[in-house]
């Protein structure tokens, strides 16, 4: 896919630059691409004023297309897939696409960023505007419409907190459950079959999980555990056993309890390192900032709450934070970062 390919050479996107009309918005998480294609039209920077529903002109879904997980090659077929997709569908130009915005899971450096950059700009007419950013940053945009200022907290499957203030940036953990995100789907579920084989050995306490979880995965004896374990130590699967610990917790066991007062901390001193690194609470620690909270783990339940318990920890360190949820999906986030970032850039422009 390039712009000669789809009949838009150089010279023609260049004159075309500022008649430009459409934004893409790209959510890649660990299981399937979202790109969505709205049209450029006046937002506000409140996002109170923002239309109601939002215009979006087209949506397509793909696969993977975090390069560590599919490799190179698919990840970039999976991108040029979802974004002709999108475009065949509103019916847009390649010419008339303004800005992308990528928010992709698989980005924690600046070669990586490059890296997808490379191919975006293989893709496009030169006058289009690139951004690449961490999949959790359109997350973050989905609570603030766009707005990059607040901290977003991720637990599903895997966990990170990332923040953004006066153009500044920072994250804590999302270095995967070997190296301590304790906080996330998986590391409260590793932490409980752990605790199921240390009941069994004689290391650790009994517990409830003990039966609640060889019931959930139609076992008999911990021992199976292990060989069920290494058969497909994939994330996910894992992560799915985290409703069986909270009801472990909801029905008095200690052992589950423990564990999930673990991550309630392990998750407030990922956003408290962010949020003093950026300084978002103020120079009194009062100060008033958004706390997007995303994720299976943060979702609310009547019992056993993860999400509250966080927000009211947090609280109690920066009584200005508040929490938000997810307004929009990724993508449609990624899409108002792209009309964020384009706005900033011809501010500056203009400051020149």
């Amino acid at each position: 896919m390039n712009s000669q390919k789809w009949g838009c050479g150089e010279g023609e996107a260049h004159e075309n630059g500022h008649g430009s009309q459409f934004l893409l918005g790209l959510d890649g998480g660990a299981t399937s691409t979202v790109c969505v294609c709205m049209p450029l039209f006046p937002f506000s920077d409140d996002p109170n004023n923002l239309p109601d529903p939002l215009p979006i002109l087209a949506r397509s879904v793909a696969g993977c297309s975090n390069h560590n997980s599919v490799g190179e090659t698919a990840a970039r077929l999976t991108l040029e897939q979802v974004i002709t997709e999108a475009l065949s569908k509103s019916g847009a130009d390649l010419c008339a696409v303004c800005a992308v915005c990528l928010g992709v899971s698989g980005v924690n450096h600046p070669t990586d960023q490059e890296r997808i950059l490379t191919w975006l700009r293989e893709m496009f007419p030169s006058h289009v505007k690139l951004y690449v950013q961490n999949d959790a940053v359109a997350a973050m945009a989905s609570g603030t419409m766009g707005k990059l200022h607040g901290c977003v907290l991720v637990s599903g499957t895997g966990t990170i907190s990332y923040g953004f203030a006066d153009g500044k940036e920072a994250r804590a953990a999302g270095a995967g459950p070997i190296l301590g995100d304790w906080g996330s789907g998986y590391g409260i579920a590793a932490r409980a079959l752990t605790a199921v084989i240390r009941a069994h050995d004689g290391r650790g306490s009994k517990t409830m999980l003990t039966t609640r979880i060889l019931k959930a995965l139609a076992l008999s004896s911990p021992d199976e555990i292990i060989g069920w374990t290494y058969a497909d130590p994939s994330w996910a699967r894992i992560a799915a056993l985290v409703p069986e610990v909270v009801s472990c917790a909801e029905a008095g066991d200690q052992i589950a309890n423990e564990i999930l007062v673990d991550a309630v901390q392990e998750l407030t001193i990922s956003v408290k390192a962010v949020v003093e690194r950026l300084n978002l609470c103020g120079e009194d620690g009062s100060a008033s900032f958004p706390v997007v909270m995303v994720g299976g783990v943060l979702e609310g339940n009547k019992g056993w709450d993860i999400g509250n318990e966080v927000i009211n920890s947090i609280q109690k360190l920066f009584p200005g934070a508040h929490p938000e949820s997810p307004k929009v999906e990724p993508a449609i986030g990624a899409a108002l970062l792209a009309w964020n970032f384009l706005m900033k850039e011809s501010e500056g422009d203009n400051h020149h």
